[in-house]
């Protein structure tokens, strides 16, 4: 719980004035298109002039001038219409400045001792002394060897000139004490301080000399060449992203559902208010006669399993001959007040039902990805304590967590205050997907964030091609009710493994009650559902479980198409106790581990009938409501 007595030397006091300072200098990136441009001329070698000149002694600075024009034009127009006035250091700008600003963290550390500030300040000027040294020797075309490197500046052009080598081997060097520092930092809960170094680390990320154009020499040079035009569409990228409210990362007019995303042919064959029942047409004379019933999060759109021909897990297990269902949640809108775990509970179980009585079948395998996959761990619970649990033969688990207790980097959004925080945003009772897009973004920051700001602001390339970064950023709103309780109960509280303390629909929920057989995959590399907090499900189970630990992580792990032959998967039939047993003893295979899972589900279930009559969507005498993907999930 938040305090108000907390200091800045505190660790919620550190957390929150770093987060600040992240967020300032975030903010300022949005307003030096129009500052820089001024500098330019100078930068080039030309005399200095004021932006707004007639330009009369040359033809070069006239183009500075009407290029300079057309971005503050750009800028004063957004700013008429939104209210965003932050104001640029200089220290971001400048680089002399910049290596004072680094003196100055130095000397200001809010958590250093004076010996600390001393050895780090020693530490520094040896550095300078080194990486400076090493533009002095007889062989000028040497490229010089630096002490640290970093994928972000493997551009040879932050090694060729000695103050773009200062400046990057000094951010480098910050960045390492700075870490050192927040695990140094006492008096804080495991809880805090693992916000103290998630926070730690989003602010060196943000404060990377190259997020800024003029400590980017790759950004200088693509200025000064195309004489700021680079900026010039990089402001037309920038403002696109400030109206919309998200970050860019992908071309979206380069895909249409039901074009070239989400074509697999089906059919929408049953609707409530909440979701959508996709059933696909198979492509083989015979099928399993035990149906597959997929449920993906409700956090994202479902085709993240059917994202085109090549990717697609739903396409690939329908040629497998499984008859393939998925649910297609509704985005949350003001009609969706009211919703709540629960809800989604009812509608696995009316899903599962609606299959059963539409092929005439006692039972179905079922797929939880997830936040489905957890959802679906309490509606086996519950089936289960109903006397029901026959209606589910099989169920596999995509990348899901019941016992939160090591749930990785979310949890650093996870305490009282954060939650309050998250409650107030929350508009007509639902959560704006956008704000969960942020999150995630934030959770890989040099890579979702502050790539493209370089990329696509600052350098002013046009955005890919790429249906995954398309599907990242397709968000979905969330039910704030069912949002919030979710977050309280399972992530902070972790009630979920605790015998009876959770009922949903008016049933208590024991996951040691599950016994029908299950098949859990995790991601080694997974930062959302750590393989670690992904393995505890098999700590829960009464009935039969296999394990297989996934190359990659939390989507690029489970859609792995055999024809991608990469990042491989690790099984153990004599798991043990721990993850770490499991991988001691582990064998490791090359490619998808698709073909695994198949050759499971095959086993659960080895009868086959003829794909036709109900198994055929949109056959004689079937009635359906509309051709996959469906309208939900094209609902904004």
């Amino acid at each position: 719980m938040a305090d108000s007595k907390d200091t800045p030397s505190s660790g919620l006091g550190i957390f929150g004035e770093m987060l600040k300072w992240q967020a300032e200098t975030t903010k300022a990136v949005f307003n030096q298109f129009s500052q820089m441009l001024a500098l330019a001329p100078e930068a080039s070698g030309l005399a200095p002039m004021p932006l707004f000149s007639k330009a009369q002694e040359s033809p070069e600075v006239a183009e500075w001038a009407a290029v300079g024009q057309k971005l503050q034009a750009m800028w004063r127009n957004f700013q008429s219409s939104e209210a965003l006035n932050v104001n640029l250091p200089k220290q971001l700008t400048d680089p002399a400045a910049w290596l004072e600003l680094v003196e100055s963290w130095y000397r200001q550390m809010p958590f250093a001792s004076a010996e600390q500030q001393e050895a780090m300040w020693q530490d520094s000027m040896k550095l300078w002394q080194g990486v400076l040294g090493n533009f002095g020797g007889a062989d000028g075309d040497a490229e010089p060897e630096l002490p640290r490197k970093d994928r972000r500046f493997a551009d040879p052009r932050w090694r060729e000139q000695p103050v773009f080598a200062l400046i990057h081997q000094t951010y480098l060097l910050f960045g390492e004490q700075l870490s050192q520092l927040a695990e140094k930092a006492g008096g804080l809960d495991a809880d805090r301080k693992e916000q103290l170094r998630f926070a730690t680390r989003t602010l060196i990320e943000a404060l990377s000399p190259a997020n800024f154009p003029l400590t980017n020499p790759v950004v200088l040079e693509k200025t000064l060449a195309s004489k700021g035009e680079n900026l010039v569409k990089g402001m037309e990228h920038l403002l696109a992203d400030l109206k919309k409210g998200q970050l860019t990362h992908t071309d979206s007019t380069a895909f249409e559902l039901g074009r070239n995303i989400a074509i697999t042919p089906g059919k929408v064959v049953y609707e409530t208010p909440l979701f959508q029942l996709i059933q696909y047409t198979p492509t083989t004379e015979k099928v399993l006669e035990t149906p597959l019933v997929i449920f993906p999060p409700w956090i994202n759109r479902f085709y993240i399993l059917d994202l085109n021909p090549q990717k697609s897990f739903v396409r690939w297990a329908v040629e497998q001959g499984v008859s393939v269902f998925i649910v297609s949640w509704k985005s949350a809108d003001a009609s969706m007040t009211d919703i709540v775990w629960d809800d989604y509970i009812r509608a696995q179980i009316e899903a599962i039902d609606v299959v059963r009585a539409r092929l005439d079948v006692p039972s179905v395998h079922t797929i939880g990805y997830c936040v489905a996959g957890t959802t679906l761990a309490a509606t086996l619970a519950i089936l289960n304590r109903r006397g029901q649990a026959d209606k589910v033969k099989s169920s596999t688990f995509f990348t899901a967590q019941v016992d939160f207790e090591a749930a990785g980097d979310l949890k650093v959004f996870i305490d009282q205050h954060q939650l309050s925080a998250v409650e107030a945003v929350a508009r007509d009772g639902y959560l704006d997907g956008r704000y969960m897009a942020a999150t995630f973004n934030l959770l890989r920051g040099s890579d979702l964030i502050w790539n493209y700001v370089i990329n696509n602001y600052l350098l002013g390339e046009e955005y890919p091609a790429f249906d995954l970064l398309h599907w990242n950023g397709d968000t979905t709103n969330l039910p704030a009710k069912w949002h919030n309780t979710y977050l309280q109960d399972l992530y902070k509280d972790n009630l979920l493994v605790v015998p009876d303390r959770l009922s949903a629909d008016g049933t208590p929920i024991d996951l040691t009650r599950i016994a029908v057989p299950c098949y859990i995959q995790a991601g080694r590399e997974d930062h959302i559902a750590p393989a670690e907090s992904v393995w505890k499900l098999t700590g829960h189970l009464r009935g039969p479980w296999t394990f297989l630990l996934a190359g990659s992580g939390h989507i690029a792990g489970v859609v792995n198409p055999p024809s991608s032959k990469k990042y491989g998967y690790w099984t153990n039939p004599q798991a043990g106790d721990t993850l770490e047993e499991f991988i001691a003893g582990a064998e490791q295979h090359d490619g998808s581990w698709w073909n695994h899972w198949l050759e499971w589900l095959k086993g659960q279930s080895k009868g086959k009938v003829a794909a036709k009559g109900a198994r055929v969507p949109g056959g004689k005498g079937d009635t359906v409501i509309e051709d996959a993907p469906g309208r939900y999930v094209m609902t904004r």
